[in-house]
């Protein structure tokens, strides 16, 4: 027993020595505890759906229903007209925009009156933000519901229609397509940094660098291997979609295939800032971890943009990977802005220049 005993305090000691086995094992998993508690918790009461608001109607019953939407607590409400609100949610100030339509008040009257009437309020969503609008359309469609059975003892009198800012008709999976490039092209670069770490461990670069070859050309046959290897994920995507889920793609190719190139470059040289500074593969793996990860659930690309707390939009909205998913979006799809597309471009070529300059300075061949 006294050796069992021995053998696991030995034990107990080499697992605290071991920094990053006791990270993985244990601060990991309390991170993600944090961080998915404050995504799908709610984050406290700063968390707010933006929702553009049309009364056409004008009425003392639409005033009524303005006066149940802004009750809820998950919506922050802007009131302004229909052309105003939509041209809004496509430069992605707000999410959704509900219209109250002329005739409401009218439709109502005459229903309690005995006569048959139906009025829809119209809600325009995003379909590259299915969750967030399903959101607000299980909100309205409770509201309504709300103002029947008190108004009408529940009869379908107010309805709901669905629509979208979106002109063309694709499927739902194209509106992930442009996530899951984005995700490609984030893991693409920023696992770059591991090999590279490990090469430079096990002295292969320092032999690479006693060579006759110069070395921007080891550096740039490895970022053309990278950038080939992007768009060769692009097009695998791209046509897998295309072939077994009838996947159409919208906008313009050049674009979509600069902006591949784009995001690609900047992550990859995220990759090799990390390499620069990182001394061994164990790590190496850990860090790139913990880059990554965060990024998949902060960035918007798979979890509503719109849910997160606010200081973690704040966080967000640093996050390299929040604006190449934009873009790609926008360029793919034509999916409503979380920023203007100068400007996703200009803070990718930002992380680019950034961290391509710190690998200059501090990369270590050996």
């Amino acid at each position: 027993m006294r050796s069992l005993i021995g053998l696991t305090v030995a034990n107990i000691r080499s697992l605290v020595r071991d920094r990053a086995a006791l990270f993985w094992t244990i601060f990991f998993p309390i991170m993600f505890v944090f961080l998915f508690g404050w995504i799908f918790g709610g984050g406290g009461a700063d968390t707010k759906i933006p929702v553009g608001y049309a009364d056409q109607d004008g009425s003392a019953a639409s005033a009524g229903l303005r006066q149940a939407f802004g009750s809820v607590q998950l919506l922050s409400l802007r009131d302004g007209s229909a052309d105003d609100e939509k041209a809004a949610m496509q430069r992605g100030e707000v999410s959704a925009v509900i219209v109250i339509p002329k005739g409401l008040g009218e439709a109502l009257a005459q229903a309690r009156s005995g006569g048959r009437a139906s009025v829809a309020i119209q809600v325009y969503g995003d379909p590259s933000r299915s969750q967030t609008t399903q959101v607000v359309e299980g909100v309205v469609s409770q509201v309504a519901n709300g103002v029947n059975l008190q108004a009408v003892g529940g009869s379908p009198v107010v309805t709901v229609s669905r629509l979208s800012l979106q002109s063309a008709t694709i499927s739902q999976v194209a509106y992930l397509v442009p996530s899951i490039l984005a995700m490609a092209l984030m893991q693409l670069g920023v696992f770059a940094a591991i090999p590279l770490v490990q090469q430079r461990e096990k002295g292969i670069l320092k032999r690479l660098g006693a060579t006759p070859l110069a070395r921007w050309k080891l550096v740039g046959s490895n970022v053309l291997l990278r950038l080939m290897v992007a768009l060769v994920d692009a097009v695998l995507i791209l046509g897998i979609g295309y072939v077994f889920f009838d996947v159409r793609i919208i906008g313009n190719l050049l674009a979509v295939v600069g902006v591949v190139l784009l995001g690609a470059g900047s992550f990859l040289a995220i990759g090799f800032a990390l390499a620069s500074l990182l001394k061994t593969e164990e790590q190496a793996t850990g860090v790139v971890q913990i880059v990554q990860m965060p990024m998949m659930f902060l960035s918007g690309i798979f979890f509503p943009f719109d849910f997160l707390p606010g200081f973690l939009q704040t966080i967000a909205r640093f996050l390299p990977l929040t604006y190449l998913g934009d873009a790609m979006r926008q360029v793919m799809v034509n999916g409503t802005q979380v920023a203007p597309l100068g400007v996703d471009i200009a803070i990718l070529a930002g992380w680019l220049v950034v961290c391509l300059g710190i690998a200059a300075r501090t990369f270590r061949w050996e």
